[in-house]
């Protein structure tokens, strides 16, 4: 049960409510039983009739307790109304009427009470989950799939709901219900119930054994979904080159395989699971069957004192046994089906958040002179990315990395805002280990704008002002025309107010650009980091969104890796990596009259 700790984690807040639900719960097996427990004085009065059921109420010793007192109340009231048997038989189906009403009304009871906390379990889950997502690292993501994750969150959070959740109340219910019914058959024979209690673990036995693949193959499952909206993913998200490669036939027959795969799995898991009730329900019978053959011997052997009417209450007292031990049979199942799907969920949320805040964190109030990285070596994976690199930027000036690609330029660059730790030396901001500030406040101080422009299906004002949910709209419409996206957002139907569509695929490459530069703008952060921002643009778009980053890069500490480096002539610094080192460095002007990789890129260029 260690996997469903969790669950019981959620529960734990609500103790009174479930304390409130097991007592309802409690109460009304205790008037199911009570009503079946009226077939006994029934039975007698009808079978054996008034006088005899006197007669065995005084002689008989099986289902002494309280079967004796119920039949000597019986009795009593016989007496008391002249030995009138419509009486009696008034008073017995009056109280299986009111043990009928007020059972069902506290089972409604018990679920008015566990059903909101069901909703609150996977609510909570979800939420833990995705909140679990924002907090890891950038590279845990490295290593997953996208769809996979997805399909985490969605269908195995699903998956939880229907067959983990759903059956909660079993877990309280069904069990509870056994237990006192079968100590109801305890009073009432002794020997009959212990008979009872060898076999039902037999049958429990024969339940778990057929189960307990059900694991395996839900996993199996739901790796599968996993693959199939990852495929779906990399589909609509490459479309074009899927069509312009004529790549149709490739990708139709992989999701189909896996979608193939998919189904005799979950044909498999579906045989299992509805193998439960009919199952169940034969073992059930073969029990009823087993009971039914060694009750008649007891009475026929006459030496157990067990007699018809009291035989009779006993098989319905057992009757009520089969519905929750059913139940728990069918919730086992689902439990074993979803126990993958919680497998899979906690993977994520055990995962390590690796990038996070010391105890004793400070808050960097204010950039005021350098980012300094001394000695520092990155290793993702025992590979190393980035060798002993040295390098310092002061305030307000230019920094600029170049070098192919795979050089190391954008781990590097990462690395300032902490979206990775160094593995070896130190990073440091104003003298002071980036590691010692709060990591809200040391990406409070930074802008960044990355090749890919990330924008979200909402707004033209939502995606400026993302993360500055204060910011007026004066202030929004600044940060366009600084950005020089004021004038395409006009135009548009609603302005600032229209649906830039999913990742902004309304709007051109530029203008998606010339947001995102908005966005930094309106954050007006002290560093801005530019990861390649004009590299897939067109001549005009670049020129636009060139001309915004220049405005922006005023009186800023900026970070910049570009690839076109006429961009960073005007740097300060220029960084030439190759395979994690640094091989050259200084201006543009004294990189070009040394003979290196950075003479020759730019040489290539010209060329071009």
């Amino acid at each position: 049960m260690g996997k469903y700790a969790r669950i019981f984690t959620y529960l734990k807040p609500y103790q009174g409510q479930l304390v409130a639900y097991i007592v309802s719960i409690l109460l009304s097996t205790i008037f199911s039983l009570l009503s079946f427990g009226m077939l006994m004085p029934f039975l007698e009065l009808i079978f054996v009739g008034k006088s005899g059921a006197m007669d065995i109420a005084a002689q008989s010793k099986e289902g002494s307790g309280i079967m004796q007192w119920v039949r000597m109340q019986m009795t009593d009231f016989s007496r008391a109304n002249n030995e009138n048997p419509m009486a009696v038989l008034w008073l017995i189906c009056g109280l299986m009427m009111g043990s009928i009403f007020l059972k069902n009304l506290f089972f409604y009871i018990s679920l008015y009470i566990l059903n909101p906390l069901k909703n609150k379990v996977v609510t909570s889950f979800r939420a833990d989950l995705y909140d679990k997502v924002l907090r890891l690292p950038i590279g845990y993501f490295t290593e997953q799939r996208k769809g996979d994750l997805m399909s985490r969150i969605t269908n195995d959070i699903s998956e939880v709901e229907n067959s983990v959740v759903s059956t909660l109340e079993g877990w309280f219910k069904d069990p509870l219900q056994i237990i006192l019914t079968l100590t109801a058959l305890l009073l009432i024979s002794t020997q009959l119930t212990l008979f009872l209690l060898i076999i039902l673990p037999v049958v429990g036995f024969i339940i778990g054994r057929i189960s307990r693949s059900l694991k395996k193959q839900s996993m199996a499952s739901a790796e599968k979904q996993g693959e199939a909206v990852s495929v779906l993913d990399e589909t609509l998200g490459g479309l074009r080159v899927i069509k312009a490669f004529n790549a149709e036939k490739l990708l139709r027959e992989k999701f189909f395989g896996i979608n193939e795969s998919l189904l005799q799995v979950k044909n498999k898991i579906n045989r299992r699971r509805d193998l439960a009730s009919p199952l169940s329900e034969t073992m059930g019978i073969f029990v009823f069957c087993c009971i039914l053959l060694y009750g008649g011997y007891l009475i026929f052997s006459k030496h157990s004192g067990l007699e018809g009417a009291l035989f009779m209450t006993y098989l319905g007292m057992f009757y009520n046994i089969i519905s929750p031990a059913k139940n728990l049979s069918n919730s086992f199942y689902n439990i074993q089906k979803g126990s993958a799907a919680i497998g899979r969920i906690e993977e994520v949320l055990n995962a390590d958040v690796t990038i996070e805040d010391l105890p004793d964190a400070q808050p960097l109030v204010e950039f005021k002179s350098t980012i300094e990285l001394k000695d520092v070596t990155f290793r993702y994976d025992d590979i190393t990315i980035l060798d002993n690199i040295n390098l310092t930027i002061k305030k307000g000036t230019t920094v600029a990395l170049v070098g192919s690609s795979g050089a190391g330029k954008s781990t590097l660059a990462d690395l300032v805002p902490r979206f990775h730790d160094v593995t070896e030396g130190a990073l440091l901001i104003d003298g002071v280990n980036i590691k010692e500030y709060s990591l809200n406040s040391v990406r409070s101080h930074m802008g960044i704008v990355t090749q890919e422009p990330i924008l979200f299906n909402d707004s033209i004002a939502a995606n400026i002002a993302l993360g500055m949910q204060h910011a007026t709209m004066e202030q929004i419409v600044q940060a366009a025309k600084v950005a020089n996206a004021h004038r395409f957002i006009e135009n548009k139907e609603d302005g600032y107010f229209s649906n830039i569509g999913d990742r902004g695929s309304k709007l051109s490459g530029g203008e998606r650009q010339r947001l995102t530069i908005a966005r930094a703008v309106l954050k007006n952060p002290p560093i801005l980091i530019l990861d390649e921002a004009t590299s897939s643009l067109d001549t005009e778009s670049e020129k636009l969104v060139q001309d915004a980053i220049n405005h922006v890069m005023e009186n800023r500490t900026t970070l910049v890796i570009a690839h076109r480096l006429s961009t960073v002539r005007h740097a300060d610094e220029i960084i030439v990596l190759q395979k994690g080192k640094i091989i050259q460095r200084g201006t543009h002007d004294e990189l070009i009259e040394q003979e290196g990789l950075y003479k020759r890129l730019v040489e290539m260029q010209e060329v071009r």
